[in-house]
């Protein structure tokens, strides 16, 4: 069993390190594919991508950060571990990125991981459970409404996450809490059954849309930690973004 990472990442110069060490320990069981987008970054990230991860695998390995920022390999008890970095020549936003790295994923379940220190891959252990194991779902939402660790913060963003949900969960007939989250899991069935147009945020919706209106695929939920960011610390998402869901939940409902 493969585990591919879809990693979308635009700026994140500050925390692509960090994030990678924690991907690459997380599941050492488990061979992964590790796909990083770079979104035309403009603050180094692709220079440190190209410097770091051209041609870095590894096997029983792990991932230290040196004095310099760099990835360093170590021993390590992860197995097989395949990074492979794509790159856009232009920006094109959020599920742009996440459209190129979900047509390069060739293993078995697909986990999408943002650049940045906001969700802990130590969470993906019992999404896995749920499809690999007890063999019950085929996509495996992350909620960040379910009582684990939450950073307290904007309630207009709390507000507006409850009021997508709501309405999606009217629509579409479903019960999910948090369809704005980053962490999805899935299987290779679900992916190849998906036909992603959104480049910017509303690929969380449209994700959500075709998986709903599909109406056969065992969709789960199940709470996770989330170390939010504000503005001021790099998040990107917007209450642009937050309107822009709302008329997606009515085109891809009618579409």
């Amino acid at each position: 069993m493969k585990l591919s990472v879809v990693i979308p990442a635009y700026n994140e110069r500050a925390t692509i390190a960090a994030c990678l060490v924690k991907v690459v320990a997380v599941l050492p069981e488990i061979e992964k594919e590790i796909i990083v987008i770079d979104d035309c970054s403009r603050d180094g990230t692709r220079e440190w991508l190209e410097h770091n991860l051209t041609g870095l695998t590894g096997n029983h390995c792990g991932l230290e950060i040196d004095d310099a920022t760099n990835l360093r390999v170590v021993a390590g008890s992860a197995r097989a571990v395949h990074f492979r970095p794509l790159f856009h020549q232009v920006n094109r936003g959020k599920g742009g990125a996440l459209q190129t790295g979900l047509k390069a994923v060739t293993g078995d379940v697909v986990i999408i991981q943002d650049a940045d220190l906001e969700y802990d891959p130590a969470d993906w252990a019992p999404m896995l459970d749920l499809i690999v194991n007890r063999k019950v779902a085929d996509v495996v939402y992350g909620s960040r409404f379910y009582g684990r660790p939450h950073r307290a913060l904007n309630f207009h963003h709390y507000l507006a996450n409850r009021l997508i949900s709501f309405l999606f969960n009217a629509l579409y007939n479903q019960t999910l809490s948090d369809i704005e989250v980053c962490y999805k899991m899935f299987t290779r069935e679900v992916l190849e059954s998906l036909n992603i147009t959104a480049n910017d945020f509303g690929f969380e919706v449209q994700f959500s849309a075709q998986v709903a209106l599909a109406r056969h695929w065992r969709i789960y939920e199940l709470g996770i930690s989330y170390f939010g960011r504000t503005c001021q610390e790099g998040k990107k998402i917007n209450w642009k973004d937050g309107v822009k869901a709302l008329w997606y939940i009515l085109k891809y409902r009618v579409s």
